[in-house]
């Protein structure tokens, strides 16, 4: 995975990483864990396509602002990101993940 360092992406103080089709832009060094965490994003991004990725996260992001109201709290009860917060700490997880694995987190 390519790992861009850098100060202005992502955007705000709450978010250290993040992973734009595949490369990840960090704010400094990142550990086991965030690796983790954006390669199971990486893979997601692989079998949806990144276009459908992007456009299936920010609806279901929307959908559950609404229902959790909340931006962080709609965040964090995305399917895609709780099955990577599930999984990052275990390293090996993205090499056996099974296809379509966040669809079990709705």
């Amino acid at each position: 995975m390519k790992i861009i360092y850098n100060r202005l992406i992502p955007v705000g103080k709450r978010y250290y990483a993040i992973n734009l089709f595949g490369v990840l832009f960090a704010k400094g060094p990142c550990n086991r864990t965030i690796i983790t965490h954006e390669k199971i994003h990486t893979a997601q991004m692989k079998e949806l396509g990144y276009l459908f990725f992007y456009l299936a996260y920010v609806v279901e992001w929307l959908i559950r602002v609404i229902q959790y109201r909340g931006l962080h709290k709609g965040y964090l009860n995305i399917s895609f990101e709780k099955e990577a917060y599930c999984n990052q700490s275990d390293s090996g997880y993205p090499g056996r993940r099974r296809h379509y694995s966040f669809v079990s987190y709705y």
